[in-house]
């Protein structure tokens, strides 16, 4: 069983027809590991970033009270840590790098607990901390993150607990007369707090506040133009998230995160990978290590390639280094995808022609069949999956034609198998609004593999698989928001060969992949919904 990745994906080349076809190798790309890099930081339409997936030293009981010098105790041994990866990073050439959510202070609080690992965040002026250490007073955290960043001559970015006073005046004032907030700060290579960005999709975070209102957070370098900044549960909202990408020339985002992996939709590289292809951006995701809570998963992500980590077993924490090209090139073609014509697109193609569709009365779902590809219709069954109530059908041939639906939304999958394995798979759907753990619409088309040969096994976590399949997946989705989960056996990411819209419906095209299938998945977010 593989346990710890670093992976490079490359593409060979594509077309405006959005053909695109895939190779790997990483000495070209620079791809670096602890002890190992052949990044060239002096190509210049490339920049150097780094990302540290850290096990931070949590405090053995986060809901006792403490004094600020034993809080500061407990962030100086992580802080330590950072400076550590900083200084290995600089003698890479890094010029920038991020650190995970809760790396510093932890996690588990409450709000009374959390204060004295709180550090005070001024309202935003141009401040250097390391050089003007007494400006401010509780800023100790502050302070050492603008002096690693100036001692590493690097941007940084990193997560901490921030308070801000305010007054009964203010109509969201808390009781206890301040904010706190999950914050990210930029420091640039001279050591310059640059911005902050404060969490906005806080997830069960009693210790700290939603800002009153949203930070749409975006800061220049010299090396590569224009990032974004927000934090792990923010990846799932339209705000910030969606309205910074498009009101904003972003191209990079800097992502700390403490994200549970949860299989087969929401493992942290599979969405992180997903929201680089989905918006043609580059990725700088740097989670949190604590495989016994299920948080791990990490990397650069851009949509044609990625170097990420993930490792379920073994503790401590991981450096990724990476070259990452100024202007990312997307993977989402906006013409209508009509490139190669090999047989399985070609019958694609003459599927969606005569489309099958969904309408919804009042009562049910009504279908439309084509004879032509529903010869041996498979049964319909139901199966929890990532808490919701999919409607699936299973993939059982060596080859076939599949289509389910629910609501609105139908979803099509045509494949073929070299050999069946003694595995099953199957074709799931589901349209409407996720309850569990957050609160948001969603529509899904997902060929997964089941846990088991039950159908009930269906939408359970595995990472292991060795059937190997030729297909494409497409539904009639009714947001341009959606974002495609791709994962193989042994947490390994894949690229689509082709991904766009044809005929109003959004597919997924993939042959040769590289082992065998976990998760292929179409995962729309209808924000409007929420």
């Amino acid at each position: 069983v593989q346990s710890r990745f670093m992976v490079c994906i490359m593409s060979g080349a594509s077309s405006k027809l959005a053909v695109f076809l895939f190779g790997c190798y990483s000495l070209a790309l620079g791809v670096c590991a602890e002890e190992h890099c052949a990044a060239d930081p002096h190509r210049a339409d490339y920049y150097v970033a780094a990302v540290y997936e850290h096990q931070a030293v949590l405090s053995p009981n986060p809901l006792a009270l403490t004094s600020r010098k034993q809080a500061l105790e407990l962030m100086n041994q992580n802080l330590d840590i950072y400076e550590q990866q900083v200084m290995a990073a600089a003698q890479k050439g890094v010029q920038i790098i991020v650190f995970p959510e809760d790396g510093i202070h932890g996690f588990n609080f409450t709000r009374t607990s959390i204060y004295p690992f709180l550090d005070f965040m001024p309202q935003f002026i141009r401040w250097n901390p390391c050089l003007e250490p007494h400006r401010f007073s509780d800023t100790e955290v502050l302070q050492r993150l603008s002096c690693m960043a100036r001692k590493g001559e690097m941007f940084l970015v990193a997560n901490l607990g921030t308070k801000q006073p305010c007054f009964s005046s203010d109509p969201g004032c808390p009781r206890d007369g301040r904010y706190q907030f999950n914050t990210n700060v930029v420091f640039s290579s001279n050591g310059t707090l640059v911005d902050r960005y404060r969490k906005h999709n806080l997830y069960f975070e009693a210790a700290f506040d939603t800002p009153p209102k949203v930070d749409h957070v975006t800061f220049d370098t010299p090396f590569a133009g224009t990032f974004g900044v927000f934090t792990c549960f923010d990846i799932l909202f339209f705000d910030p998230v969606v309205r910074l990408l498009r009101d904003s020339d972003v191209k990079h985002v800097v992502y700390p995160t403490a994200w549970m992996n949860q299989l087969p939709l929401l493992a942290a590289i599979e969405i992180q990978k997903a929201f680089a292809v989905a918006f043609g951006v580059n990725v700088l995701a740097a989670n949190i290590h604590h495989p016994s809570l299920g948080m791990t998963g990490s990397g650069v992500h851009s949509p044609l390639k990625s170097f990420w980590y993930h490792d379920m077993e073994n503790p401590g924490g991981h450096l990724i280094i990476a070259q990452v090209a100024k202007n990312p090139q997307g993977l989402v073609g906006t013409e209508n995808a009509v490139g190669q014509m090999d047989p399985s697109h070609s019958k694609f193609l003459k599927i969606l022609s005569g489309s099958p569709h969904c309408e919804k009365d009042a009562q049910e779902v009504h279908c439309d069949e084509n004879a032509d590809w529903n010869l041996n219709t498979p049964p319909v069954f139901y199966s929890e999956m990532m808490y919701d109530n999919f409607t699936l059908v299973p993939a059982w041939e060596k080859e076939g034609y599949l289509q389910v639906c629910s609501n609105s939304l139908c979803c099509h999958l045509l494949y073929k198998r070299p050999t069946l394995s003694k595995e099953l798979y199957a074709l799931g759907v589901f349209d409407g609004l996720h309850t569990v753990h957050g609160t948001y619409y969603i529509q899904v088309c997902a060929l997964v593999k089941c846990g088991g040969l039950g159908f009930h096994t269906c939408g359970q976590e595995i990472t292991e698989a060795s059937g190997i399949f030729e297909f494409h997946l497409w539904g009639n989705f009714s947001t341009s928001y959606i974002f495609p989960l791709f994962l193989t056996s042994g947490m390994t990411l894949e690229i689509p060969d082709q991904l766009g819209w044809e005929n109003d419906h959004y597919f997924l095209r993939k042959s040769g992949l590289s082992s065998g299938l976990v998760t292929a998945a179409l995962y729309g977010r209808l924000y409007e919904r929420n």
